[in-house]
């Protein structure tokens, strides 16, 4: 398969919240959200659109302009569902489509990219391919604790794309933003993200680091050889005394691996023979599990480490939905509404003097 050209554009940290936007807040954000949407159609090219999206600050000031709070994983879901609900009332014409979402939604997704392809044309191989590594790489390649729970995938009528998910961490009481953006490298193995937001690190097994990119090879190599050789070596790991070998700094544990269960997933994987890291990540069965016994092996019989550094880079904060900085005005809300739906209408009839004045109201605030 010749695969798409994509980046994570990077991730943020948000406090994990329960329970889910009041009915009278999220009827607000889907049709606000889509007046937004209806005048970034008519402003933007898709691929700005969908640079937009991908920018994980950018979509955080949206979460909070629409009226959610900073500091809630629910502005992740909330406003992802608000997009879905907006594109899908603005219709298929719009050349912009919104896949996935929650829990069992997301596991949708791929008959949900698969649907809107057959009704436009559009090959859906690559973008189900697309979303499905993309989710994989950060549940099973980026090892930080976070389990991914929500997966949403834009993409336009061309076949440009783009990925909001998320993945919690109840221990921390943390959920973790990731953002990828289509067209920008070419591997999905290697350093596919260009920026990363959030609050807090976390011990993390990077497996898609440069650093790791000779550990990547090992792992591929050995399982192109006799599944019994790299069972062979973890049975020998397993067996060692772990405090003769493993380093302080390692975050991995040797307890986490049960050779005997990993077994038929390496059979399994010699019988496809992957030609590339990427390919192996690939196999449906290999996990976080596969990979990491994989990584232990090249780090304690060939000296080849991954890297353990998690990416986090930056920190940012906003304001909304919990009264901070201040509890939403319904009434302003609405007058939003009412304001971009007019400015919408003006620039139907072709009168863009409204359009040109909100861009102004734009720069002003500090919004590109």
């Amino acid at each position: 398969m010749e695969h798409l050209r994509t980046e994570r554009t990077g991730h943020a940290d948000l406090p994990l919240h329960g329970g889910k936007a009041p009915r009278w807040l999220f009827d607000r954000m889907a049709k606000l959200t889509r007046h937004i949407l209806e005048v970034m159609l008519a402003e933007l090219s898709q691929e700005e659109i969908l640079a937009r999206f991908a920018d994980p600050h950018w979509f955080q000031a949206l979460g909070c302009v629409l009226g959610f709070d900073w500091h809630s994983s629910g502005l992740t879901t909330t406003v992802c569902g608000a997009l879905k609900e907006a594109s899908s009332i603005l219709g298929h014409e719009t050349g912009l489509h919104v896949a996935g979402g929650k829990g069992r939604v997301s596991r949708k997704t791929p008959d949900e990219i698969k649907a809107v392809c057959d009704g436009i044309g559009l090959d859906a191989g690559g973008l189900v391919y697309a979303s499905g590594i993309s989710a994989k790489v950060d549940s099973s390649c980026v090892q930080d604790g976070f389990t991914i729970y929500h997966h949403t995938f834009i993409f336009t009528s061309k076949g440009k794309w783009c990925v909001i998910q998320q993945g919690m961490n109840p221990s921390l009481g943390m959920a973790r933003r990731y953002h990828w953006l289509g067209e920008r490298v070419e591997s999905f193995v290697n350093e596919p993200h260009s920026a990363i937001c959030c609050d807090v690190t976390c011990p993390t097994l990077n497996l898609v680091a440069s650093q790791s990119r000779e550990v990547r090879q090992i792992s591929q190599n050995l399982c192109l050889e006799s599944p019994e050789k790299a069972y062979g070596l973890m049975l020998k790991i397993a067996s060692t005394e772990p405090n003769l070998i493993m380093p302080k700094r390692h975050e991995v544990r040797l307890g986490d691996i049960n050779p005997a269960r990993l077994k038929p997933i390496l059979l399994k994987i010699y019988d496809h023979q992957p030609q590339s890291y990427e390919d192996l990540l690939g196999i449906k069965g290999v996990g976080a599990k596969t990979l990491r016994a994989l990584a232990l092996v090249s780090e304690l019989v060939y000296g080849k480490a991954p890297s353990y550094k998690d990416p986090a880079r930056f920190a940012f904060a906003h304001g909304g939905k919990d009264g901070h900085p201040y509890p939403v005005d319904r009434r302003t809300y609405d007058r939003t509404i009412e304001i971009v739906k007019r400015a919408i209408a003006s620039a139907k009839i072709g009168e863009r003097a409204k359009l040109g004045a909100l861009r102004r109201l734009a720069s002003t605030f500090g919004i590109d």
